[in-house]
């Protein structure tokens, strides 16, 4: 939680992948907090949806299409956005897939491509696009969905997603340190199994306590991120794994 009262009343947050899952309950939290939420998604649908739900909660919403594999969608998204609500204070990069399951050997250039373009790419051009905004304002919190994966490698299922979410993590990093002195922050959050549509059961040792993160735990955990409560926090990935991450 912030420390300010009514920190986020009025200030306004861009999610792209905000049609479900993490996404989604991210948007619900920051609308219970005030803040205007732009719910991005491919599913345009989904995103209307959202933004109905952040309106049923009181604060303002816009619901945006937009495949974040395309950077003049990306931009547009931003531009809108920026139109929209006057600023854009924080980026929440949710969207993002593994595409499907794969052994290393059967990886193909096309599963790889599209991993790469919707994980990688999507965060990149979104960075891009919102940061000579936030400059001008000297004020902005970038932060990126990573994952556990980028730690174990991803073996004999998901090397293509690992690979693609250790460079989300290192291009948080790098942005983070570019601008620290410019009023920007950047940070990644690299979580275990989450009860979304797209987590499959994950394997973690018996003797751990197993279950699945809730979606509302990530997006409380972005809120935090995103708060006054931790303005000398950048540059680092948050692990949320439930003890179980480096297994």
């Amino acid at each position: 939680m912030p420390k300010t009262p009514d920190y986020f009343a009025g200030k306004t947050i861009l999610i792209t992948g905000a049609a479900s899952g993490i996404g989604r309950a991210t948007a619900l939290i920051f609308a219970r907090e005030g803040a205007n939420v732009v719910c991005a998604d491919i599913n345009e649908q989904g995103a209307r949806d959202t933004a109905a739900a952040v309106n049923d909660a009181g604060s303002q919403a816009l619901a945006l299409h937009a495949d974040v594999t395309s950077r003049r969608d990306v931009d547009d998204m931003v531009q809108r956005a920026v139109a929209a609500f006057g600023a854009v204070h924080f980026l929440f990069n949710s969207a993002g897939a593994a595409i499907r399951r794969a052994k290393f050997l059967e990886i193909d250039d096309a599963l790889i491509e599209k991993t790469f373009a919707l994980n990688v790419n999507g965060t990149f051009y979104a960075m891009q696009a919102v940061l000579p905004h936030m400059l001008k304002n000297k004020h902005g919190v970038i932060v990126n969905m990573a994952s556990m994966a980028h730690r174990r490698g991803g073996p004999g299922s998901s090397v293509h997603y690992a690979a693609a979410k250790g460079a989300v993590v290192s291009m948080t990093m790098g942005v983070a340190r570019e601008f620290a002195t410019q009023g920007i922050r950047a940070l990644s959050i690299s979580p275990g199994p989450i009860k979304t549509p797209f987590q499959a059961a994950a394997a973690s040792s018996p003797e751990l306590i197993q279950r699945f993160l809730e979606p509302e735990e990530i997006g409380e955990l972005v809120l935090f991120m995103c708060s006054d409560a931790c303005p000398f926090m950048t540059a680092d990935t948050v692990y949320a794994n439930g003890g179980g991450g480096w297994r």
